[in-house]
């Protein structure tokens, strides 16, 4: 049975390194970090040890369904790319150097939710005390906030050199004139071998870098995931379901006046536009499943984060009786910004043009909520539909092998009939530039003049 204690935090950016660092001797913890965005219910959740776990190989939505309902607790846990094999007739045959499953969620030993200034930290009662959780907070708030140590000198490289990136592109807009698709997330990967790093410390600078609204730190034995997303994938609370897709991207300015243009030229810009409308029809064909009463909440808003502004539009509907908490994920899954349209064409042509399996990335992290005790409301009388959660898209983010050494991440832009390849490289350059920087690796490289190969420095 889940019993909570709570306490006062003093300094919550303090605290936040501290329980980081505290979980790292758990092999399973998951931290989810919204970095004070209005539109988080919680400034962080963290789940550390793992009581039960799946990982399913197939039938995973299914598997996971029965895993909930066996439980009745929280579960935190992931969704790779790859699962789209499970919700359509689809295959991928492309490297993989990172490994992590397709599916993955654990029961958590311990939760912590940090609201404000107050945490609440949740326990088994047949698994600790409340003497024994108050330690633990005692234990917590005495880490001393020294540094991490250093990430070693590694090398890291493109998937792909410019040259074949572009031509890529042009192959791509063929598929569109020829009408297969009329828009492709076109994604490359960079990646190093016999890397050494820190990953908390990296998590911590990419985080702090970009101070985006779904950032996540995961970590599943050798296998870690440092994330600062700025896009929400799926949520549902009570009966209703919210998808904010983003389609968008500018730089921030170096002066309050350039951004400000930057900012408003961003909400004009017609291909942006044309690129988030596609994908907003496609979120509400995919809610259309599921939901009633589908409606576009907010269409091209235009949000400013730390490192780069977005347009984000927001899309909702009414869950329809009798549809359970894993069928609203997998009538969304994978989610649509980061595939294109139509969808299923789109991830077959994703799966002929790039050179690496995507597995997490593009993927979710979130949490699945215990069933509520009484229905919310109308429509919501069996146990499963009862399940709240919030899920993230797995972007701006790297992916970790401790065993193997190998580190992987990648950027994207959708593909349009009226894309430029210089720019939409340039886009990928500008996503992947965070990631560089909380590698310690100089962004001077990162031009249109870039070289597969990409060195580090000191």
């Amino acid at each position: 049975m889940r019993e909570f204690i709570s306490f006062q935090i003093y300094d919550v950016a303090l605290f936040k390194k501290q329980l980081l660092k505290w979980c790292a001797h758990f092999p399973k913890y998951c931290v989810l970090d919204s970095n004070l965005w209005s539109g988080s219910d919680n400034e962080l959740m963290a789940a550390a040890g793992s009581v039960n776990e799946i990982t399913p190989e197939n039938n995973s939505f299914e598997e996971l369904k029965k895993f909930h309902a066996a439980k009745k607790d929280w579960l935190f846990g992931y969704l790779s790319y790859d699962l789209k094999n499970e919700t359509e007739n689809l295959s991928s045959g492309n490297f993989d150097g990172i490994g992590f499953p397709q599916m993955h969620f654990f029961q958590p030993e311990y939760i912590f939710i940090l609201r404000g200034d107050k945490l609440e930290i949740q326990y088994l009662s047949e698994l600790s005390s409340e003497k024994e959780v108050e330690n633990i907070f005692n234990e917590i708030d005495r880490i001393q906030n020294t540094a991490y140590r250093s990430p070693h000198r590694s090398s890291v490289k493109s998937s792909l050199s410019k040259m074949e990136y572009l031509h890529a592109v042009n192959k791509i807009k063929h598929h569109i004139r020829l009408g297969d698709v009329y828009e492709m997330n076109y994604c490359m990967e960079f990646f190093a071998e016999e890397a050494v790093i820190d990953p908390a410390q990296v998590f911590l600078k990419l985080s702090e870098a970009s101070q985006s609204p779904f950032s996540a730190f995961y970590r599943s034995d050798d296998k870690y995931l440092m994330c600062a997303s700025p896009e929400r994938f799926l949520k549902k609370e009570g009966n209703k379901i919210i998808s904010q897709p983003i389609k968008g991207t500018a730089k921030r300015g170096r002066t309050d006046s350039e951004d400000n243009e930057i900012k408003s030229l961003l909400g004009q810009n017609e291909k942006e536009k044309s690129e988030n409308v596609m994908i907003v029809d496609l979120v509400r064909n995919d809610l259309s499943k599921s939901c009633n009463n589908v409606t576009v909440d907010e269409l091209f808003g235009v949000y400013t984060f730390k490192q780069w502004h977005q347009m984000i539009s927001t899309v909702s509907g009414t869950l329809r009786e009798g549809v359970d908490f894993t069928e609203v994920i997998k009538n969304s899954f994978p989610m649509g910004s980061m595939t294109g349209a139509p969808k299923v064409r789109a991830m077959e042509l994703i799966e002929q043009y790039e050179k690496t399996k995507r597995g997490l990335y593009a993927g979710s992290v979130g949490y699945l909520s215990p069933p509520h005790p009484q229905p919310l409301s109308k429509g919501e009388e069996s146990e499963n539909s009862q399940v709240n959660f919030d899920f993230n898209v797995v972007i701006r983010s790297i992916l970790y092998n401790q065993s193997t050494k190998y580190l992987s991440f990648q950027a994207g832009s959708a593909i349009t009939a009226n894309s430029v390849p210089e720019q939409e490289y340039e886009e990928c350059l500008l996503k992947a530039k965070g990631m560089f920087e909380a590698l310690s690796i100089s962004a001077k490289p990162l031009s249109v003049n870039s070289y597969s190969s990409i060195e580090t420095t000191p």
